[in-house]
């Protein structure tokens, strides 16, 4: 065995990083966790270590804004996408991923070595010149000069993809803060954004993080975000609240799935795309809804609170979007959450999972690609 000696480092040891790559990709894991605060700590480094944040800056994973704060780059963000869709679906098995067959017509296609006779519409660049030639051949029973006739064209197969529009909500109250909960699903959505830049182009993401309210979250501003602080304490909490003229303080860290999938379903209504679906991550029941132009917030979980999201879920199916939820029981086995989210997926006829943070990025990966093969009847 190799003789190791540890001692508390005296400030002396010069360090020297590896590479720029390996630095950042560490710094990233905590951004999953830690969001914004961790480029606090790039300010502390600049005194300390100016050599560490040099090179990040010089590679150009970080930068300062106008106001001299430390940002992530467009470059930053596209590595911590990547390297998140790398690491949670292993996108080295190329035979996993790629274009999703469907059995409707359309923007892409994908060429099959397989033919088929020629249809009115079939677009002349996928003809099979060898097949052609072969079948006016046989027709003409050979001879020159070899005359080619509709029946003989064949054409290569195709499969065709369709756009789809997926609205991904991401429970951002307090509770996720546990268990690396909501680093995971952070995780999650930002290598399912790596996923639809990459593979589906056509495609429509948007990531929507919901707690006492919901909102909107860009990809900057979900690698920043981080879980709602726990304000109050209360063993019994039932608060109104106005929206149109809010008090100074609001408790946050809420669990408003209704205000999520309103959200989502008023979004999604804007997106051209016959496939659409709503992919929701949440670790709790939901303990705020909304009434008029007033915010409920009550706990612990109520009947009416629940009714009125799965009213709300019932709006979603009806305007033809595919439903998932995932419930994560990463601290104890939450029947109450499970059976919401199961009843979720009664109302909507959709699905509905619980698991721990290890296997949410298979699972939603699977349902996303799955969603996108849904095409509703409109």
């Amino acid at each position: 065995m190799p003789d190791f000696q540890y001692s508390r480092w005296d400030g002396s040891q010069e360090f020297t990083p590896q590479s720029a790559d390996r630095l950042f990709d560490e710094f990233s894991k905590y951004l999953y966790d830690y969001g914004e605060h961790m480029l606090d700590n790039l300010e502390l480094w600049e005194i300390e270590h100016p050599d560490v944040v040099d090179l990040l800056t010089k590679e150009g994973y970080v930068d300062k804004d106008r106001e001299g704060k430390f940002i992530i780059t467009p470059k930053g963000m596209r590595r911590v996408e990547n390297r998140a869709l790398e690491e949670l679906f292993n996108i080295s098995r190329k035979d996993k991923f790629g274009k999703h067959n469907t059995q409707f017509r359309g923007v892409g296609q994908t060429l099959h070595e397989e033919s088929k006779a020629y249809e009115f519409g079939d677009p002349v660049s996928n003809l099979n010149m060898h097949e052609t030639l072969k079948n006016a051949i046989y027709r003409q029973g050979g001879g020159s000069p070899i005359e080619i006739n509709e029946e003989d064209l064949v054409v290569y197969d195709t499969e065709y993809q369709t756009a789809c529009a997926t609205v991904v909500l991401i429970d951002m109250s307090g509770s996720m803060n546990r268990y690396g909960k909501y680093g995971s699903a952070k995780k999650v959505a930002m290598a399912l954004q790596s996923l639809v830049s990459g593979r589906y182009q056509g495609d429509f993401l948007q990531i929507v993080g919901f707690y006492t309210y919901a909102s909107p979250l860009s990809e900057r501003e979900l690698l920043y975000s981080v879980p709602k602080d726990v304000s109050i304490f209360d063993p019994r909490v039932h608060l109104r609240i106005s929206l149109d003229n809010p008090p100074s303080f609001v408790p946050e860290h809420f669990t408003n799935i209704q205000a999520g999938l309103q959200f989502a379903r008023r979004v999604l209504a804007r997106q051209p795309a016959q496939n659409k679906q709503i992919i929701t991550i949440t670790d709790g029941e939901p303990t705020a809804h909304i009434e008029g132009r007033d915010i409920l917030l009550i706990y612990p979980p109520s009947e009416k609170t629940a009714n009125i999201t799965l009213a709300e879920v019932k709006r979603c199916a009806d305007a033809g979007i595919h439903m998932s939820s995932f419930a994560l029981i990463e601290d104890y086995f939450y029947m109450g959450l499970v059976n919401f989210v199961e009843q979720m997926a009664e109302v909507s006829g959709g699905v509905s999972t619980h698991c721990h943070v290890g296997d949410l990025g298979n699972m939603v990966i699977d349902s996303f690609v799955g969603g996108r093969r849904t095409r509703r009847a409109m």
